[in-house]
């Protein structure tokens, strides 16, 4: 009679009844805390500094208008011209009637083409306008 050693049987599958919960946790954390870009800048600008600057505290009603180095002037995702920021600003001004218009010129812009812009903004009726700059540390 021959003895045959009896072996533990070990299991070697890795539980997964908690995965779709880890999965899902993971999935709510990372949209919770990722910011996407909502504009491409297409124009090279530097923003000039100030001593003391203010927050807009609802960015919701805020509409960008970038003012590059080289006279180029980019509203959302496109490039435009001068006499197009009348029509722009208007349809927006009527979708959004508190809008803050926030201009963000490069800091070494003529004056003269920042007057322009401004009265383009008068004609659509775009009165609240805000000039972005950095800290001046």
């Amino acid at each position: 009679m021959e003895f045959q050693k009896k072996r533990a049987k070990v299991k070697l599958e890795i539980p997964t009844t908690s995965m779709p919960d880890i999965v899902f946790m993971l999935l709510m954390f990372f949209m919770v805390v990722t910011t996407l870009r909502e504009v491409d800048l297409l124009v090279e600008f530097k923003l000039p500094e100030a001593k003391a600057i203010e927050k807009i505290e609802n960015k919701r009603l805020v509409s960008y208008i970038w003012v590059g180095k080289d006279k180029r002037i980019q509203v959302n995702d496109s490039i435009i011209k001068m006499n197009e920021v009348q029509s722009i600003m208007y349809a927006k001004r009527q979708s959004l009637p508190n809008i803050i218009v926030s201009l963000r010129v490069d800091k070494g812009s003529d004056m003269g083409f920042v007057t322009d812009i401004q009265q383009e903004l008068r004609k659509a009726y775009c009165l609240r306008i805000n000039y972005s700059a950095t800290v001046k540390i």
